[in-house]
């Protein structure tokens, strides 16, 4: 006679996948906080006129990576009102130019 033996990974082979959903939703809100974080700092830094940086040089003051201060500057391109975003130079990483418009 053969006894079956159930553990908490037979039920993750048989449960339906729903941690990508939340997962995606824990993203999205996460991103949008960072965003947030970053556009505040920006816009404190260029509070008398213009600020240019490098994500690697600013990535500790934001409590956050030069890669996702990357990602997120581009958002904040088209999504800030206030502040005028551009890449400026290409020198070994972006600098990028901070202008707050009102």
């Amino acid at each position: 006679m053969s006894t079956s033996h159930h553990t908490p990974a037979d039920d993750a082979r048989t449960a339906p996948d729903r941690s990508s959903d939340d997962a995606d939703d824990a993203t999205t809100e996460s991103t949008a906080t960072k965003q947030q974080r970053l556009a505040s700092y920006l816009r404190e830094q260029a509070a008398d006129g213009e600020v240019y940086f490098k994500s690697k040089f600013i990535a500790d003051d934001v409590d956050l990576s030069a890669k996702e201060i990357g990602a997120l500057i581009l958002k904040l391109q088209d999504s800030v009102a206030d502040l005028s975003i551009e890449r400026w130079s290409y020198t070994s990483a972006t600098t990028w130019r901070v202008e707050r418009t009102n």
